[in-house]
Order: structure tokens, then sequence, then C-alpha cells
């Protein structure tokens, strides 16, 4: 591993345990006692109009996750934009084969009706 990696795989790690540690001590330390008012759904102060885990639409969930993917896609996508001249052809060649399987995973949505609002 080369030397300037050091700092950020300590950075890693080191965010991994401590995230890890509090979330430990506060799941055995912390205080459980629910009753009906903690449990209960929060609607902006009011009391509850209906049952609360109401059953909505998987399309908008659908939506969110190629939101996300296709979002994600992008931020990868950048930093392969502006060092376009500097990398080599090993990581042309990663780069074409990540957004083939993306423009896969697309098309098959698409053949699926995914993409399609009824």
């Amino acid at each position: 591993m080369h030397s300037e990696f050091y700092s950020l795989f300590f950075l890693l790690v080191f965010s991994v345990v401590l995230s890890a540690f509090f979330s430990g001590a506060s799941y055995f330390l912390g205080v459980k006692q629910p009753d009906r008012e903690k449990v209960s759904a929060y609607e902006c102060g009011f009391e509850p109009f209906g049952i609360p885990g109401r059953p909505f639409s998987v399309r908008f969930f659908l939506v969110g996750i190629l939101f996300l993917i296709f979002d994600l896609e992008i931020s990868f996508l950048f930093p392969w934009c502006v060092l376009f001249n500097q990398i080599s052809p090993f990581g042309f060649w990663i780069m074409v084969g990540f957004l083939g399987v993306l423009t896969l995973g697309l098309i098959y949505e698409w053949i699926k009706g995914g993409l399609e609002w009824e």
C-alpha cells in the first residue's frame, strides 16, 4: 500500500471504530422506557390522523432508489471526465465497464416497466 493512503485508511478505520463504539454505548447504556407517546407516530405536534405505517406505493421507493443509483453514477463520472487525459487505458476500460453495467441495469428496468408511472 502506498504511503499517501495510510492516513486515509487510518481515518476510515478510526471512523468505523468510533461509530461502532458510540452506537454500542448508546444501545447498552441508554434508558429504555417505552410508553404510548414514545412509540406513537409523530405528525408535527398533532394527534395522528390515521393509522401510522400506512402502505405507500412502491413506485416512490423505486424512483428514489433509481435516483440514488444514477446520482452516484454522476459522482463517479465527474472525476473521470476531469482527469480523462491523465488516466491509463486500464482506468478507461474500468469506467467503460462501469457504464456498461449501469446501462444494462437501466435497460433491465425499462424492459420490466420500472420506469413507467401508471
